[in-house]
């Protein structure tokens, strides 16, 4: 038996033993009144209530390509990877002022890409997180692997609360979110970031 022939067989039978993931479970009833945090949600605009909330996490929210230019030249990210489907809004803008931009991610060159600009599908006020829909992400390891992750948040859709958020799932099977840069801590409760992934997280709305 061929290596991919034992690789077939092994996903093969994890189909069929996660069968029963297939269709979700009912979300429990909960009283969403005593599930919020009222000083993350202090404010009107969705948008200035994550900016707060996702700065608080390290995050760094844009609002202009400029904006996302001018940190990646003076922190030195200057060759990375766009979605295609974001190089006429962000990639092409990212190229004219002199940042190397691909539209392919190679697997093989990983450590060659210092950032990677895929799309998001919303963003949670309350908590700063970011979401990504695995389904619509153009390269799940270009948003994990380089030190800058852009997610670009086209539509604008912020969801102030969690459990909004939590409502509009959907039926994708694996959604992401992200809450500011990758982080762990040690037993002495000493915070690192950037461990497991990347060290900045920006969120690019356009």
């Amino acid at each position: 038996m061929t290596d991919e022939d034992s690789r077939s067989q092994i996903f093969s039978r994890i189909k069929q033993a996660t069968g029963a993931l297939k269709s979700k479970v009912a979300l429990p009833d909960y009283d969403e009144s005593i599930t919020h945090s009222a000083p993350r949600l202090e404010g009107a605009d969705p948008w200035e209530i994550f900016c707060r909330n996702f700065k608080a996490v390290h995050g760094r929210p844009m609002s202009s390509v400029a904006e996302l230019a001018a940190f990646l030249k003076s922190s030195g990210q200057l060759h990375g990877y766009c979605d295609p489907a974001l190089i006429d809004a962000v990639g092409s803008k990212l190229a004219a002022a002199g940042i190397t931009v691909e539209t392919t991610f190679d697997r093989t060159r990983y450590d060659d890409y210092q950032f990677g600009i895929t799309r998001a599908t919303g963003a949670i006020a309350e908590s700063g997180s970011v979401i990504i829909d695995d389904e619509l992400t153009s390269h799940r390891l270009a948003a994990l692997s380089p030190w800058v992750h852009v997610a670009v948040l086209e539509s604008g859709e912020i969801h102030r609360t969690i459990s909004d958020a939590i409502a509009a799932f959907g039926d994708s099977p694996n959604i992401i979110w992200c809450t500011g840069p990758s982080k762990t801590a040690d037993v002495e409760g000493i915070l690192i970031e950037g461990v497991h992934g990347p060290g900045e997280q920006i969120l690019l709305r356009l």
